[in-house]
């Protein structure tokens, strides 16, 4: 079983955002950066215990410079066996897309997985998007898996419960929360991760199909007002005179 798991390095959610060069690109002077909690907490370790149970490899991919090497360490320390890093600052989802592919023909994966969305752009569109470029099956938001002899039986969000899908491999799959549980790297792991690979290989050449025109910040929000629960008049009020429909 060979499955390959896509990372991507993200703001953590403390950080406090701004842009530059008149609102056109992300400032990330003083960011902390961390892993997409949506690969690393459900994609990653869904791979890592498939591997442990079934035999096999689970390699993560990422692509970026290498600023982004922490991030992938950590994934080694949680388990992965092995890393590559594609070495390109990506314009838009669809170079990153087409970079993961690329190397995902190559190296002919069982599976390939990737977080439902990032947490700083949420697009959902990296999944779908190889699974195109590969020509596989596609299966979005999945809460949780099981294997069986080149089968899997997978479950996925749907709008008011889940809806349950098989497919064999190869196929693509984005994790939502449920397909596993957090991991926290140990000590072993954090060593071991040190010496295991981490190849950089070049990108494919690729045009980006968007442009990021600017960003905005979403307006300040107020204050809270409290009012007290006998005083039922001023909490009217307050709906007919201050309240907004966001």
């Amino acid at each position: 079983m060979k499955i390959l798991v896509c990372i991507s390095k993200t703001p953590d959610t403390t950080a406090k955002i701004s842009f530059m060069d008149n609102n056109s690109a992300f400032n990330g002077d003083g960011v902390s950066f961390i892993m997409n909690p949506y690969d690393e907490w459900y994609a990653l370790v869904r791979a890592v215990e498939l591997t442990e149970k079934f035999g096999g490899t689970c390699t993560v991919i990422n692509v970026g410079p290498s600023s982004n090497d922490i991030i992938i360490r950590k994934a080694l320390a949680i388990g992965a066996h092995e890393a590559v890093r594609v070495d390109f600052d990506a314009p838009d989802a669809y170079t990153v897309a087409a970079n993961i592919a690329a190397h995902a023909k190559s190296a002919q994966y069982d599976m390939v997985f990737t977080g439902k969305e990032t947490i700083d752009y949420n697009g959902s569109e990296i999944g779908a998007m190889i699974a195109e470029l590969l020509d596989l099956p596609f299966i979005s938001y999945a809460n949780h898996l099981e294997y069986n002899e080149g089968t899997c039986t997978i479950s996925r969000d749907i709008e008011g419960g889940d809806e349950i899908c098989s497919v064999k491999v190869p196929f693509v799959l984005s994790a939502s929360k449920g397909l596993a549980e957090q991991r926290i790297p140990n000590m072993k792991g954090i060593m071991t991760a040190k010496t295991k690979p981490l190849v950089v290989i070049p990108p494919v050449e690729t045009a980006p199909r968007t442009e990021v025109v600017n960003y905005d910040l979403p307006p300040v929000k107020s204050g809270v007002k409290l009012v007290d629960p006998e005083n039922m008049n001023e909490l009217v009020r307050l709906l007919h005179e201050e309240a907004k429909v966001i």
